[in-house]
């Protein structure tokens, strides 16, 4: 289980990096991150292939929270 957690974690961040290099730039950078037109840089007006980012981005965050809470230790009590 562990291994296949491992490459469906690869492979859906090899493919989110693609698609971020893919994407055209907001402009503004920082700047319009917080400033006035920070709605258009967080996604307001988000097309498709934002979207499919964000859906990208969360399906990566859950198999990594999957993987951690799968490679947890056991507790084991010492007594003494």
């Amino acid at each position: 289980m562990n291994i296949l957690l491992y490459i469906l974690f690869t492979v859906l961040s090899v493919i989110l990096t693609g698609i971020v290099l893919l994407q055209e730039g907001q402009g503004g950078g920082m700047g319009a991150a917080f400033g006035g037109v920070g709605g258009e840089a967080f996604g307001h007006g988000a097309g498709g292939i934002n979207r499919f980012t964000s859906i990208l981005a969360g399906t990566l965050l859950i198999v990594a929270l999957l993987i951690a809470i799968l490679s947890k230790p056991e507790a084991s009590f010492i007594q003494g």
